[in-house]
């Protein structure tokens, strides 16, 4: 086995150092999904700066009225976090839903989020509740963050460091999973806010998307029958062993009238 660098640092500002230092490092959150990906050869890496001890980027608060969640926040605090079941209990759900045990007390939220996995539940919620990314180097709109196939806005060695939501005044998230992985087959977050009505989804496409025809038709009556007769274009959407883009887009339109329903 190839011999590996590993790193513990206690600041971000040390872990950004050596990120800085060594292109070939990578940075280590959860591991949930980078360490699969070494297991099956498809990265390729010099080591690891773990992001595990560093304090400051973990931990759940209420600042200038959103929800800040720090980015080394494990999906089973953010689940179990009595302040997001007060003021985001859709966010809450969504965090208790993803993978099991061990990858909810594994896996962080900075972490899904610089991954971007296309079936990812994270990216839904961060696109739907039209959340900040906050990073070492600034702040970026969620409608900016998400650019592709496991691509961000994230520069070479820039970290993720929290995430600000805003309060909706009515939010829920519905997923179709897929049973081995409990991956979003197609996932649907809707979010009526005093904006208007954002309706995010992941596992459709190549990255979270949003689709406009149905926030325009929730915003002028946000209840499940507005979503009828609306089709959403199976063009451009994932087609594979475990559903068609048809029946990926039929998906869509059906979870967001539950999702609907549930907020």
């Amino acid at each position: 086995m190839q011999a590996m660098q590993y790193h513990r640092p206690t600041t971000v500002a040390e872990a950004v150092k050596l990120l800085a230092g060594n292109a070939d490092l990578r940075a280590l959150a959860g591991g949930q999904s980078i360490i699969p990906s070494l297991k099956l050869g498809l990265l390729s890496t010099a080591g690891f700066v773990d992001l595990a001890a560093i304090r400051e980027l973990q931990g759940i608060r209420m600042e200038g009225g959103k929800l800040v969640i720090g980015a080394g926040t494990t999906h089973a605090t953010v689940a179990a976090s009595p302040d997001v079941r007060a003021k985001i209990p859709a966010l809450a759900k969504l965090a208790e839903s993803i993978g099991d045990r061990q990858v909810r007390n594994r896996g962080t939220i900075g972490g899904s989020l610089a991954n971007n996995d296309p079936a990812a539940d994270y990216p839904a919620a961060v696109l739907g509740l039209a959340a900040t990314v906050q990073t070492n180097q600034r702040q970026i709109a969620a409608d900016d963050f998400f650019k592709g196939l496991y691509e961000t806005a994230l520069s070479p060695g820039e970290l993720i460091t929290a995430v600000h939501f805003p309060i909706p005044e009515k939010a829920a998230y519905v997923k179709f999973k897929q049973p081995a992985s409990r991956f979003a087959l197609v996932g649907v977050f809707v979010a009526k806010t005093g904006g208007g009505v954002r309706v995010a989804v992941t596992g459709a496409g190549p990255c979270v998307f949003r689709v406009k025809v149905l926030e325009e038709a929730l915003a002028k009556n946000f209840t499940p029958a507005a979503c009828d007769g609306i089709t959403v274009p199976a063009s451009g959407l994932n087609s594979d062993i475990h559903g068609s883009a048809e029946y990926r887009a039929h998906l869509i339109t059906v979870l967001t009238k539950r999702a609907v329903a549930a907020a």
